[in-house]
């Protein structure tokens, strides 16, 4: 009898071992799952920290060449959008008051990233003049005047009649603003409405005879093609 009682005490000292060390390994594989899973949010948290964002502006409807961005009309044309910094690149616009006052220097696609080079300064183009001044005139007086489709942005060649030869008296002029029928400025998205009046930049030296061509008949206006 005692043997087997011997026998049944060495077995519960065995099982009760077994039984800690099985606790002992449950506890230390938890602790380690705890470890790995705080080193993972450490790492995340690191990643989003190092993961800044930027501001991006991008064109929220078509941009037509010539059309004036202004404090009043830009937010109808920038979308704004957040980005990494990291994919930013350096000459996307970061804020719309670089752009107040310039002017699209070609058609812009809706959606397109938006950059400084896209824009330029109306002063710049008024630059290439020695004594800027700004001459209107109604586009029945000019015979085919590109059919009417000129909007502001657009440059265009002015001839003169002479000898039945039309010879070229100013190359590549700005044209600063066009008005409908009415008198009403013609929107830069508008691409159907004829064009009845034209304000463009000349030199003022040239004025005088710009209007004596216009008066005699003899002015012939050509789109330039960009």
């Amino acid at each position: 009898m005692k043997r087997v009682r011997d026998r049944a005490e060495k077995k519960k000292t065995q099982a009760e071992r077994l039984a800690k060390v099985k606790t002992g390994g449950t506890i230390a594989a938890l602790a380690a799952a705890a470890a790995v899973f705080v080193c993972m949010v450490q790492m995340e948290k690191s990643i989003l920290t190092g993961y800044e964002k930027g501001v991006i502006y991008t064109a929220a409807t078509a941009i037509y060449k010539g059309q004036v961005i202004t404090e009043d009309n830009y937010k109808d044309y920038f979308a704004e959008k957040e980005l990494d910094k990291t994919c930013i690149p350096p000459t996307a616009l970061s804020a719309p008051e670089q752009l107040y006052g310039l002017a699209a220097a070609h058609d812009i696609e809706q959606g397109v990233l938006l950059t400084g080079g896209m824009f330029h300064a109306l002063e710049g183009i008024r630059s290439e003049l020695d004594d800027p001044v700004i001459a209107g005139f109604k586009a029945e007086d000019i015979y085919q005047v590109a059919g009417g489709v000129l909007r502001a942005g657009d440059r265009i060649h002015i001839y003169y009649m002479q000898n039945q030869e039309a010879v070229l008296a100013w190359e590549s002029v700005y044209v600063q603003q066009v008005f409908d029928i009415s008198g009403k400025d013609i929107d830069a998205a508008d691409r159907t409405t004829a064009a009845q009046r034209l304000n463009i930049y000349l030199d003022k030296k040239d004025i005088e005879a710009f209007y004596t061509g216009l008066a005699g008949g003899s002015l012939r206006v050509v789109k330039v093609c960009e």
